[in-house]
């Protein structure tokens, strides 16, 4: 695959021209970073699948490990086929998605060697956003992701350090393609409940609600 050309592409939320899915799905098939909005902020994501995309979304964070990335999923099904989830878990993230929320869980056995994680637990989210969903529809599978923030390197950042507008994202050395509603996104985060344990733990205060 040659370089790839940074470019931002306008998208209609409600109807997604399946042209530029399919060229944001080929994108990050080849190793490709994508920021995208979510029902919170705007994300920075690639394809589990991609080696060389998780590699670049390593370097983008500053991280070394995975253990900040969230998985994107497009529907709960996908939580089961990666993470260990019971009927007292699945009832609850049925109640809560798709939302501003991410579930901390157990993966499954075989899970972290096929996704290359260095431990048995995962943050996996159902953004209630059409952008992302149309994209892992493409794309076929989750998305790691992480949020994307003015000073990518910092690990401790407020909501302030977050992005509004696609448009903004555009000094982020290292992106290969923005998809653009052109709506401004709230700088919020989501809320992290973790479901590793019986009893549920608040990790982070977001914009979800909790307790419901």
């Amino acid at each position: 695959m040659g370089p790839l050309i940074f470019m931002i592409e306008y998208v209609v939320s409600g109807n997604i021209d399946d042209r530029i899915l399919a060229r944001a799905a080929l994108l990050l098939d080849g190793g490709g970073i994508v920021a995208l909005p979510t029902d919170t902020s705007w994300s920075i994501v690639c394809s589990i699948h991609s080696r060389e995309g998780v590699k670049k979304l390593r370097r983008f964070s500053g991280e070394r490990e995975e253990e900040r990335f969230t998985l994107l999923c497009s529907d709960i099904s996908q939580f089961g086929e990666l993470c260990s989830l019971d009927n007292t878990r699945f009832r609850l993230i049925k109640r809560l998605t798709p939302g501003p929320y991410v579930f901390v869980l157990k993966t499954l056995l075989g899970t972290e060697k096929s996704l290359g994680l260095r431990r048995r637990e995962i943050g996996v989210r159902l953004p209630n956003h059409p952008v992302p969903i149309a994209l892992i529809k493409a794309l076929g599978n989750p998305l790691y992701s992480i949020t994307a923030k003015k000073n990518m390197e910092d690990s401790e950042y407020a909501e302030e350090d977050l992005f509004e507008g696609g448009w903004e994202l555009e000094d982020l050395s290292g992106l290969d393609l923005i998809l653009d509603p052109g709506e401004e996104r709230p700088r919020i985060l989501s809320t992290v409940l973790d479901l590793k344990e019986s009893e549920i733990t608040l990790v982070r205060q977001g914009l979800g609600a909790w307790p419901v």
